[in-house]
């Protein structure tokens, strides 16, 4: 068997792995093991790489940016700061039709803006949105699918985890990135407040209404929320503004929502641990999904898999475009058994190189820019599509009342959404690069 046919053969070995309920990381460390092995026929170079692989992957200085993200994200769904988000949001929203689910998109936005994370994002939301929701008469689907939805949004509004790990694996700049995603992750929840509002035009009977908050109530809910309008502009504008690196942005955030947290009394001691052990944990699997997809995708050089595919689409004379959407579609039918880092730190090593060889009529900084947010939204559907839609499993898993069927029927026109948005930002790259030019 020749090598080329030892790396088309590991993907469905390692599809299989997968479904089979081995970790990510596992299944990619360990076909990356094996596969080397097969190619080489020597255990010695396997040996020597696997002495040093982790060591060199994780001592990345990039790489901690991720731990005080999650740390911030962690200090802030303690701090009630999503509380105070969503009791704004519903103060000018609630007494519309669907206003209190439009309430819940507005509150993940802004949780967004000082998490970073999908999950979070969504499980810290449900908590406070889902006993409203269901209060004020709103139907199970439409609960959850809305909270999933906007969940997504922890991972496109910046700061945004994923977005770092594909600017290290694309060697780009994180702090353009992060403000390449501004416009697109504004979009997005526009569009989503959309998708509500002529959901419950055509179902009335999906929806209460909540009622009128008085003037004299709104100002203080808004002023409520100053401590998520100061961290974001802390973290995103002192990049920005050049007061800090990303790191260093990150580690004002984590502090700054510390102390936030501390002052409203949801910080103690025994909860500080447990938000150094959440993100220890959490950390812990990034780390290791990139240490596996590392000797995956090292393997595949040494197949020489994606240099062969690279030549191969060149040859073809397709048009860059027709690529491009290719891969989309490549991703969004990964995306319904991947988590969206494990995939973009697959199938960023061997896809990147394939585009980057086109001509889009974009400079190399702006294609690898407009192709990261493309990648983000792609990935930001694989969290709410089945099979393996995690922020569907994390509000199923909240909301037992609710049949997951009916979940996944709400979350249809959300999904449809997506697909708009990425269409549009496939056609117009300038949305999101303006920003940076």
């Amino acid at each position: 068997m020749s090598s080329i046919e030892i790396g088309l053969w590991s993907f469905p070995v390692l599809i299989l792995l997968i479904f089979l309920r081995v970790p990510i990381a596992a299944a990619m460390l360990g076909t990356g093991i094996v596969g080397t092995f097969l190619v080489l026929d020597r255990w010695v170079p396997i040996l020597s790489q696997l002495k040093s692989v982790a060591w060199t992957t994780n001592v990345n200085y990039s790489l901690s940016i991720i731990p005080l993200f999650l740390l911030m994200g962690q200090f802030a769904a303690r701090g009630g700061m999503s509380q105070a988000l969503f009791n704004a949001a519903a103060a000018f929203l609630g007494h519309r039709k669907g206003g209190v689910a439009m309430a819940a998109v507005g509150a993940c936005a802004g949780f967004g803006s000082i998490c970073g994370s999908s999950l979070a994002t969504a499980a810290t939301m449900a908590q406070v949105a889902l006993p409203e929701l269901k209060r004020h008469g709103y139907s199970g689907g439409l609960s959850t699918a809305t909270l999933a939805a906007g969940g997504t949004l922890g991972i496109l509004i910046p700061p945004s985890v994923v977005l770092v790990i594909y600017a290290i694996l694309a060697e780009q700049n994180i702090a353009k990135l992060f403000l390449a995603a501004f416009v697109p992750g504004i979009i997005a929840a526009i569009s989503y407040l959309t998708v509500i509002a002529i959901y419950v035009r055509l179902k009335p009977e999906s929806a209460g209404q909540a009622p009128r908050v008085p003037w004299g109530e709104r100002l203080p809910a808004l002023i409520a929320v100053w401590p998520v309008v100061t961290i974001f502009f802390l973290v995103v504008g002192g990049i920005y503004l050049g007061w800090f690196t990303p790191t260093q942005a990150a580690a004002v955030g984590a502090a700054s929502a510390g102390l936030v947290a501390w002052k409203n009394g949801g910080l103690d001691r025994a909860s500080l641990l447990a938000c150094f052990k959440e993100t220890a944990v959490s950390t812990g699997m990034i780390f290791f999904i990139v240490l596996g997809a590392t000797v995956f995708n090292s393997f595949l050089a040494f197949s020489r898999l994606p240099q062969m595919g690279a030549e191969w689409v060149t040859a073809q004379g397709f048009a860059p475009m027709t690529v491009l959407i290719i891969i989309l579609v490549l991703y969004i039918i990964f995306g319904c058994i991947m988590d969206s880092l494990s995939m973009i730190v697959l199938t960023i090593p061997i896809f990147f190189p394939i585009v980057t060889a086109m001509d889009f009529g974009l400079t190399p900084e702006q294609f690898a820019i407009w192709f990261g947010i493309l990648v983000l939204m792609v990935a930001e559907i694989g969290m709410i599509t089945p099979p393996v839609g995690l922020n569907l499993f994390i509000i199923s898993a909240m909301a037992r009342d609710v049949p997951v069927r009916e979940t996944y029927k709400g979350i249809l026109p959300f999904v449809t959404a997506d697909l708009l948005r990425i269409i549009l930002l496939t056609a117009f790259p300038i949305i999101s690069i303006f920003l940076i030019t």
